[in-house]
């Protein structure tokens, strides 16, 4: 099956009307400066769909706010899957990689992402004008970790909303704050994956 039809099918599962156009056009940016760069370590634009892209929107439903903040974002993920599907969601992606922050600025400008804004930073020493609603981010670091590196950045009222894959039980103890996870299905992706969501408040 071609990765078109694989991405489209995806979306359906997951409840998503979104224009598969401007995901395509990140997917074949991605595969191709990803030869150069190495931006990721799979290959395939098949994988590519539910590893990268379903995966990045299926958190979708928990986010809620009108920014966020995507720490450690690396090619974009789950950021610039997010920033097109939710245009009016204001993105500010972070990561202190160069290479990576190159590709994602070639993405911004091809794809007319107004939305998105880049900074290469590393978290400790960001330190923007507003607060984000939301924070997230994919495999950056331990929960305790995260809260305690990004605590500066989040608005009083906001939420992090960690991407994660087993139920993070041993990290989940290691945390004082109430939390909750959202475990769902991800087409094309086997196994278990889950969402650790926090209030700051």
């Amino acid at each position: 099956m071609k990765y078109q039809e694989i991405l489209k099918n995806g979306l359906s599962e997951l409840g998503l009307t979104i224009d598969s156009i401007k995901l395509e056009q990140y997917l074949e940016l991605l595969h191709k400066w990803n030869h150069a760069y190495n931006l990721t370590a799979i290959r395939d634009l098949e994988s590519m769909v539910s590893k990268h892209i379903l995966d990045s929107l299926a958190i979708l439903p928990f986010v809620n706010g009108e920014s966020l903040l995507d720490v450690g974002t690396g090619a974009g993920l789950p950021g610039i899957p997010l920033a097109i599907a939710a245009p009016n969601l204001k993105i500010v992606l972070l990561d202190s990689n160069g290479k990576k922050i190159r590709f994602l600025q070639e993405v911004k400008r091809q794809l007319k992402l107004d939305n998105v804004e880049i900074i290469q930073s590393r978290v400790e020493s960001y330190h923007p004008d507003i607060l984000f609603d939301i924070l997230t981010s994919r495999a950056f670091s331990s929960i305790d970790q995260m809260l305690n590196l990004t605590r500066h950045l989040i608005a009083p009222d906001g939420m992090w909303v960690l991407m994660k894959g087993l139920r993070p039980d041993d990290e989940l103890a290691a945390i004082q704050m109430p939390s909750r996870v959202e475990s769902y299905i991800v087409p094309g992706v086997d196994g278990e994956r889950c969402c650790v969501i926090i209030e700051n408040n």
